[in-house]
């Protein structure tokens, strides 16, 4: 992307006292087949900051990015995004105001890099002229030179190309909300450890919110302002990076030791 990072952490974005959560879960439960995924679910996501979704595969992280932008309904409770229940909004019109980034960046493969990143505003009714005024902008940002990498298709870059397109997507309509879906996940490190920096600052600078969800403890400890643990569709703890690393709840514990050299943050 554009900038580089030192190896400080990065702040969530302070705001006012008064500020009303970006979205809000409300005694959420989620049960599909008869399989119960999430259980009394409450949860404040606050602007500015980055909240990352920590746990084991099959634990309710994904179900419960899915839940924000209404790919999935609450079975008990409700979900509200910008004050609003998501079962009061349009789907289309939710899923427009956020954005999502997944892993593999989930590009169309027979759009080029250009009309996947204009997607949403095409969707929108934007203008010919202000879309490539956007991708061009949305591409510089994450460090794609546009006259280079527009009229490309994604097969002809690398995994990490792929990625950086997925966030210049995300916020090419202007959402305050980013949702991501262990999006570095597949990389190799190197460019893993890159992104996950670059992304880090791209947040903090343009003043969004985003949800992340991961299985990975350094990537959660270098990204998020709060990390929520999940376990078997609870939210075991909810607490800064610092605090979580300190916490005696012996969930916690556990995980933490399966992870080698935890202790080196």
């Amino acid at each position: 992307m554009r900038k580089r990072l030192s190896n400080d952490k990065i702040q969530p974005t302070k705001m006012s006292e008064n500020s009303k959560p970006i979205v809000e879960f409300r005694s959420v439960s989620f049960t599909i087949g008869g399989a119960k995924i999430l259980d009394d679910l409450n949860l404040h996501i606050e602007r500015g900051e980055i909240l990352v979704l920590l746990g084991e595969s099959g634990c309710g992280k994904t179900t419960t990015l899915k839940l924000i932008n209404r790919l999935y309904q609450p079975t008990a409770g409700e979900v509200l995004v910008e004050g609003k229940a998501t079962t009061d909004w349009n789907a289309i019109d939710l899923r427009r105001h956020i954005g999502y980034v997944l892993q593999e960046a989930g590009l169309f493969p027979h759009f080029t890099v250009e009309k996947n990143v204009a997607l949403v505003p095409t969707l929108q009714g934007w203008e010919e002229v202000k879309k490539q005024t956007r991708v061009a902008e949305m591409l510089e940002l994450v460090g794609l030179n546009s006259t280079k990498f527009a009229g490309r298709f994604p097969h002809e870059l690398s995994g990490g190309q792929r990625q950086r397109v997925g966030v210049a997507r995300a916020l090419a309509a202007n959402p305050d909300l980013l949702l991501l879906d262990e999006p570095f996940g597949a990389l190799d490190a190197l460019t893993r450890n890159n992104l996950q920096k670059e992304f880090a600052l791209l947040v903090k600078e343009l003043h969004k919110t985003a949800v992340f969800v991961t299985h990975d403890l350094r990537e959660a400890m270098l990204l998020g302002s709060r990390i929520a643990f999940v376990d078997k569709g609870k939210i075991v703890l909810l607490e800064t990076p610092e605090n979580f690393l300190k916490s005696d709840e012996p969930l916690v514990r556990a995980y933490l030791e399966t992870i080698e050299n935890f202790t080196d943050f």
